[in-house]
């Protein structure tokens, strides 16, 4: 029996066609979803209700009408009744002064008559009710007749001052009656009394007084934030700022909307309103039932093939 012989290179090809065939019985079979390619996104919706802009100032606590006590005559300090940051009501009797001429005439009565009790103590008291803030002499010191003692902050005086920029001047009507934050996360509700009748030259704004109804001790120098509502509606539709896209210049703005499972499409929209988190759609009227790109929104073109990513 004759046994044929075959070339290496018939072989070799042979072997790599049986190495193909039983490589594709092992491989699975594609699933069609892989093959599918999008950017990954999450959606949101329309918001339907009311909203309103504000916008957020610091005013700084100040007391407005601080009186100095003064000496009315020469000589010493007999006594000082009183101590910095006490409060001191009007009429108190504060500081006594003691002339040298007092000195000198007691001296020449408690002679003649010891019973007569000649003091030749002059008494100071509080033209009204506050604070001590400035205190510049103790008991002992010699005065002068006219120099400052000591320095009141009248507690009737006590407001907040807001320095409001000018152009925000018009909202200024809608918020007679506001609240003020402080540090500690007090809340406090504050009207505003009065407007002073001049403008900072370099920041043009314009001091606001703000009285407080509180019987809390607040210090002077204390930053409240106030917030101003600068317009309100009780009927509108907004997204969230994130869902918002705009030009280079922020001059023309779109959102992307889902318009299928897979493709999302440019939406120019007209803004309204604008609040910490929120926008106001003005144009045009999405539905409750619109979906929005919320993120992976950013760079997308005109018409984009999108993987929603539920989160």
């Amino acid at each position: 029996m004759q046994i044929k012989k075959y070339s290496p290179l018939f072989i070799f090809f042979i072997a790599v066609s049986l190495y193909d065939c039983h490589q594709n019985k092992e491989a699975p079979a594609a699933d069609p979803a892989e093959g599918e390619s999008g950017t990954p996104v999450t959606l949101t919706s329309v918001t339907h209700g009311p909203m309103k802009e504000t916008i957020e100032l610091n005013a700084t606590s100040a007391f407005q009408l601080k009186t100095l006590i003064k000496a009315n005559a020469t000589g010493y300090l007999q006594s000082v009744n009183t101590q910095l940051g006490k409060y001191i009501n009007k009429g108190q009797e504060i500081f006594t002064i003691k002339t040298k001429e007092a000195e000198a005439i007691g001296n020449v009565i408690n002679k003649l008559d010891s019973s007569f009790q000649f003091s030749g103590l002059i008494h100071i008291k509080a033209p009204g009710s506050g604070f001590v803030t400035t205190l510049n002499y103790r008991a002992g010191d010699y005065v002068q007749d006219g120099e400052a003692l000591a320095e009141i902050s009248d507690r009737n005086s006590f407001a907040f001052i807001l320095d409001l920029p000018y152009e925000l001047k018009p909202y200024l009507n809608k918020n007679k009656d506001v609240k003020l934050r402080l540090a500690d996360g007090t809340v406090l509700s504050g009207k505003v009394a009065s407007i002073m009748p001049s403008a900072d030259l370099v920041s043009q704004t314009q001091q606001i007084v703000i009285k407080v109804n509180t019987q809390q001790e607040i210090p002077e120098n204390l930053i409240a934030k106030i917030t101003l509502t600068k317009e309100s509606k009780s009927n509108t539709n907004s997204l969230p700022k994130e869902a918002i896209l705009a030009d280079e210049v922020q001059s023309e703005f779109w959102v992307m909307k889902l318009i299928d499972s897979t493709t999302a499409v440019k939406v120019r929209i007209e803004k309204g309103l604008e609040n910490e988190g929120q926008v106001e759609i003005r144009s045009p009227a999405f539905s409750l039932n619109d979906q929005i790109l919320l993120t992976g929104n950013y760079g997308l073109p005109d018409t984009a093939k999108v993987v929603v990513v539920h989160q």
